[in-house]
């Protein structure tokens, strides 16, 4: 990867054994949490056992979660390739192929096209502190890079996480923000934007309060993904922090459809969310046509 753009774009890596990239890999569901009102996160495995095994994908890569008869929706594979159990996806219900996700059981089966896309580009954030900036949903592409990086805690120095939503019943992976909290290697600061009966932790909007946070950005990348609004109000704060465009990394999903190039839905200039992202630098989206 460049060390100078940060997230140089990277042609989808298929599943060994997946011929035809538009043919989903049957997976079954195992597990289903509730998250929110309007998140669910579902844990799959690949029925192909063998498939399931030689899967590989990196932080930040998306699939395609189909429901049988209704369509298929992207979202980002928010568990770590370091933790191969199964692969999760949260999704929050917006149309009907999430309200159709949204009915599914453990036992079900769900249709699986992956890995799609870039990824983060985290050899090139190797001795680097780390600043995660998430909202609501936004969590789950950074859930995936922040357990990747803990798991390779050597390889990075302080890594710094603040999340937020609009109040503590819209916060996603509430079961694990107690063990976030906690871990004496990350410094983990939760915010809502509202007060709230019983919330013991920061109030605030995420942009203020990463301001009051005040992150050097001396040898330091920032990783933010959110709302489009909370996005460009955090970008403004970083760079008021004097963070280069280099230096801040984010994510796209726009329109995605076929995945892989083809359709043209998710182009913006001459670029493909589906294949050249979805992770970007500022410094890249800067040089796209402003289309989004």
């Amino acid at each position: 990867m460049s060390e100078q753009s940060g997230a140089t774009p990277q042609r989808p890596a298929f599943t060994p054994g997946l011929s035809n990239p538009y043919l989903p890999m049957p997976a079954k569901v195992i597990e289903v949490i509730t998250e929110t009102p309007t998140i669910k996160t579902f844990r799959v495995v690949l029925q192909d056992e063998k498939l399931m095994k030689e899967f590989s994908f990196e932080p930040g890569q998306v699939g395609q979660l189909s429901m049988f008869g209704s369509g298929e929706s992207t979202f980002v594979i928010n568990s770590p390739p370091t933790r191969m159990e199964y692969l999760q996806f949260s999704v929050m219900r917006a149309g009907e192929n999430t309200t159709a996700l949204h009915s599914l059981e453990a036992g079900d089966i769900v249709g699986v096209r992956a890995p799609l896309g870039n990824y983060f580009p985290y050899d090139s954030m190797k001795g680097k502190d780390i600043v995660f900036i998430g909202g609501g949903i936004g969590m789950a592409p950074l859930r995936t890079l922040l357990l990747f990086m803990l798991d390779n805690r050597k390889d990075y120095g302080k890594i710094s996480l603040l999340y937020g939503a609009r109040s503590p019943q819209d916060m996603a992976f509430g079961a694990e923000l107690p063990d976030w909290i906690a871990r004496p290697d990350l410094d983990c600061v939760l915010t809502i934007d509202r007060e709230a009966e019983g919330w013991p932790h920061r109030v605030g909007l995420i942009p203020n309060v990463l301001l009051e946070m005040n992150p050097s950005p001396k040898n330091c990348i920032a990783i933010t993904c959110g709302p489009p609004i909370m996005i460009k109000f955090t970008l403004q704060a970083l760079e008021k922090l004097k963070f280069s465009p280099e230096q801040i990394v984010t994510t796209l999903e726009k329109r995605m459809k076929c995945g892989i190039g083809i359709c043209g839905r998710c182009n913006i200039g001459d670029k493909y969310v589906c294949v050249d992202g979805p992770v970007f630098t500022l410094a890249q989206l800067k040089e796209m046509p402003n289309e989004l």
